[in-house]
């Protein structure tokens, strides 16, 4: 289905010069003298190879359709991660490049939606929030507690966030994936 370049998003298929994409990165750039334009970072959906394009605001792309299944997570290997399909059982590995940013959130077990074109993975979505463990904090300065401050604190599997001073190392807390902040502390 052909739509304008300015409606892409991370995460869109598209197809362009006969070779299937994922679009990483957005940006619209307005320059001082002429017309804007969108420069997208894509990557090959079979290959893996990033690139990026510039596209005028109102050409148009073919977007690709995808499907969406349930995954599990098996384990991780190199640069790869090991799922298995839900409902049929099979085993297949992608890129962990497929997550984004948000792949250094992949655990074992972990329940992620594959979204296929034509039965090729080209994207991995994980859960919008996670519970991990704080394994380091900062102390908390006294008076510091009056204003909405964050302090630095490292998770379990070594991301760096901001948290509440309120929260202490081995205090369990819920994070946002999509851009590693934090949500709550967990309830269990």
């Amino acid at each position: 289905m052909k739509v304008l370049a300015n409606t892409l998003r991370p995460g869109h298929a598209i197809e362009h010069d006969g070779k299937k994409y994922v679009v990483v990165k957005y940006e619209l750039i307005l320059p001082g003298k002429g017309n804007a334009f969108i420069a997208v970072d894509m990557r090959d959906a079979i290959s893996g190879v990033k690139t990026n394009e510039r596209f005028r605001t109102q050409e148009t792309v073919e977007k690709l359709m995808t499907s969406e299944k349930t995954c599990t997570m098996l384990f991780a290997e190199g640069d790869q991660i090991n799922l298995m399909d839900s409902e049929t059982f099979d085993q297949f590995a992608v890129s962990i490049d497929m997550a984004g940013d948000a792949g250094v959130f992949l655990t074992d077990g972990m329940e992620v939606t594959v979204e296929t074109v034509d039965d090729v993975p080209v994207g991995v979505r994980l859960p919008q929030h996670v519970t991990l463990e704080i394994t380091e904090a900062d102390a908390v300065v006294k008076g510091q507690t009056a204003s909405s401050s964050y302090k630095p604190a490292v998770l379990e599997n070594g991301v760096k966030t901001l948290v509440p001073p309120h929260i202490a190392a081995g205090t369990r807390v819920v994070i946002n994936t999509a851009d590693a902040t934090y949500v709550e502390r967990a309830k269990d």
